[in-house]
């Protein structure tokens, strides 16, 4: 088993990518975010990403050098490029821009189009909500659940994140695929030839199915069924057609080296409460906290992900033994 601190697997994962034709300002933004969502407990979106993304770098289906840029349009709005390269790097630059736009405008977007997998994007909101701002992200991924009715998938599992500052605590954070389970999950459970629960995938035939191979070449059960295919809708027209990203049955895999980059979007909303003319988001906020957490056996969103985060910090985190053993220790 290796244990490491967060540092030096943020360095080892970097090492992989910058080995494997990625710039080194991509490589950090990739090892940041795949480390925080292992440290997280969110292992779908954690280093068991380390396969599938080398797969799309050396395919050319992610461009490794590939450099973010922003425009600001109006003065509430930035368009962000991707260029095809990791979707982090212009993540990341959409949150570094939105503070002092939003501080101009009171509410502020930015969209990003030409990118790819996203991760946890709790990890994004949470960024914003820790510079006191209300923070949503939309984003598209490659078709993976059918529509109300249908048997062919039209929406990605889509998912939602939603965060807000709570006075003298952690941000309040909401992060979720619209698919009953993240489809990362699958692909871990894939990878180490392992089932998965009933409930979670159709297979191509559009039976229920276990195997996650099969799973994966099939269709998810979306969340809350038909609302959940509802609100996979709004996210496409969000994502993808406000960005002018591939809709998701137009995007190529995350998972392969088939086809040309995915091209998926992402739209990202910040809000300073500060901005309507009172200052009483704070009480308020704390108020609707104190009125969850009053009942026995109830949490805010996220504690789980922040306690494993806080343990991660404190011991660090085991790095997959295949991943060792193929790229060496750090």
């Amino acid at each position: 088993m290796t244990r490491v601190s967060l540092d030096v697997a943020r360095s080892w994962v970097a090492r992989i990518f910058t080995e494997n034709g990625a710039n080194a300002e991509a490589a950090a933004s990739v090892a940041a975010a795949l480390v925080r969502a292992e440290s997280e407990g969110l292992k779908g979106h954690g280093l068991s990403r380390i396969p599938t993304y080398l797969v799309m770098l050396r395919s050319g289906k992610i461009d490794g050098r590939a450099v973010p840029t922003a425009k600001r349009v109006r003065a509430a709005t930035l368009m962000v490029d991707a260029a095809n390269g990791f979707a982090y790097p212009a993540v990341d630059l959409a949150l570094k821009e939105l503070p002092a736009i939003v501080a101009e405008t009171g509410i502020a977007a930015a969209a990003i189009a030409r990118s790819n997998h996203a991760g946890a994007l709790g990890a994004h909101v949470e960024a914003l909500a820790d510079k006191g701002l209300i923070a949503l992200f939309f984003a598209n991924t490659p078709e993976a659940i059918a529509p109300a009715g249908g048997t062919k998938a039209v929406y990605g599992t889509n998912p939602i994140a939603f965060a807000c500052p709570l006075p003298g605590r952690p941000a309040v954070v909401v992060d979720l695929a619209l698919s009953t389970v993240a489809r990362g999950n699958i692909v871990a459970a894939a990878q180490k030839g392992e089932p998965i629960p009933e409930g979670w995938a159709l297979d191509i035939e559009g039976n229920p199915t276990t195997d996650a191979a099969k799973a994966l070449k099939g269709t998810m059960v979306a969340l809350g069924g038909p609302k959940g295919t509802a609100l996979a809708l709004m996210v496409e027209v969000l994502a993808a057609a406000l960005t002018g990203a591939h809709l998701a049955f137009e995007a190529s895999s995350f998972l392969d080296d088939k086809g040309p980059p995915p091209g998926t979007g992402q739209t990202i909303l910040a809000i300073d409460p500060a901005g309507f003319g009172h200052g009483a988001f704070g009480e308020r906020i704390a108020a609707l906290a104190g009125a969850i957490e009053a009942q026995a056996g109830a949490r805010l969103p996220g504690q789980r992900r922040l306690a494993l985060r806080q343990k991660a910090a404190a011991d660090g985190i085991v790095l997959p033994a295949d991943l060792v053993e193929k790229f060496g220790a750090p």
